[in-house]
């Protein structure tokens, strides 16, 4: 298994503080989201229903012909590399290592690519994956630049997955109204914007024919009822996802402020996270660790990844011990 954000468990065992005492910045999920209606008491009495509006509040929430919801992106990470056989797949790194951990395990050829390099490799390749905004880096590609790519990988029945889990900020940068196409794989998160990681829940965008490959291989009843009620509700509250984009939005340029102020530079980030490319991550981090606050450190390239404090408590204790470790870096 490989390591990821978010377990918090781990860190309290190995650093003696109890669970309770915290703070967590580790992941790039929200750590505040909408607010969560009642759900009714049958969702959890019934098997639940693919006609009960999920799809159709998320078709009109993305703004995609045509989607299948899945149990997390994570699920249709796992399972793509399953739909083809022998490819030769450019994944633009550094990025979300689950992607080319399933290429590999599926048997496939996986080439770790700069953006620089797309152009020169695209002629052998017959999968370009990547993500966007990227994660660890932040970086974003621009629709013009990722359409000329999956023109050139369509002419051969090559595919161009964008992993768009951290776009919800910025949905005008999306894919998804064009992921009808032959050829064009958008995977949507749903956990990490509307602060709902929980209830593992994302979203292949694709056509027809591959989402139906896709849900033979995934079998029945994928996603439970109370998610897809409270899904569909919250993909639906138009006025919530505003706020919520705004309140991120907020909240990831005070992060990257925070951070500069106290010598931190951000190397890259999005409104969900900012991260910071140093030789000297390995340390900040056990510094913040050792005070009781979780962050995401990377080996290659040696960096550090910073999620949002949940609430004006996190964001004083954050600031507090980014000054003490300025001042002894001195």
């Amino acid at each position: 298994m490989l390591e990821h954000g978010g377990r918090l468990r781990k860190a309290a065992l190995r650093y003696g503080i109890p669970l309770s005492d915290w703070l967590d910045v580790s992941t790039g999920v929200a750590p505040y989201g909408l607010p969560l209606p009642e759900v009714p008491a049958q969702t959890w009495n019934r098997l639940p229903e693919q006609d009960d509006g999920l799809e159709a509040a998320a078709c009109a929430y993305y703004g995609a012909a045509d989607l299948l919801p899945v149990a997390g992106s994570q699920a249709a990470i796992q399972c793509l590399p399953r739909l083809r056989r022998e490819a030769r797949v450019g994944i633009v790194s550094p990025a979300y290592a689950e992607h080319a951990a399933a290429w590999q395990r599926e048997g496939h050829r996986v080439l770790e690519i700069s953006e620089a390099g797309v152009n020169r490799a695209l002629e052998r390749l017959d999968v370009l994956l990547l993500v966007n905004p990227n994660n660890p880096t932040g970086r974003r590609f621009s629709p013009e630049q990722l359409y000329a790519w999956h023109a050139r990988l369509a002419e051969r029945s090559g595919w161009l997955i964008v992993d768009e889990a951290f776009i919800d900020c910025t949905p005008e940068q999306s894919l998804a109204a064009h992921a009808q196409l032959p050829g064009l794989i958008v995977l949507r998160s749903f956990g990490k914007f509307f602060g709902m990681a929980g209830a593992r829940l994302g979203f292949v965008l694709a056509e027809r024919t591959l989402l139906d490959e896709l849900e033979e291989m995934l079998g029945p009843w994928t996603i439970s009822g109370p998610t897809r009620w409270l899904a569909a509700r919250m993909l639906e509250d138009k006025t919530a996802q505003q706020a919520q984009r705004q309140r991120l939005s907020t909240d990831g340029q005070r992060l990257a402020s925070l951070l500069r102020e106290h010598g931190l530079a951000p190397t890259g980030g999005c409104a969900l996270f900012q991260w910071i490319a140093s030789e000297h991550a390995a340390l900040l981090h056990e510094f913040l660790a050792c005070n009781g606050i979780f962050t995401r450190l990377f080996e290659r390239p040696a960096s550090i990844r910073f999620g949002l404090p949940p609430d004006e408590a996190g964001w004083q204790r954050l600031a507090a011990a980014l000054q003490v470790f300025a001042e002894e870096a001195r």
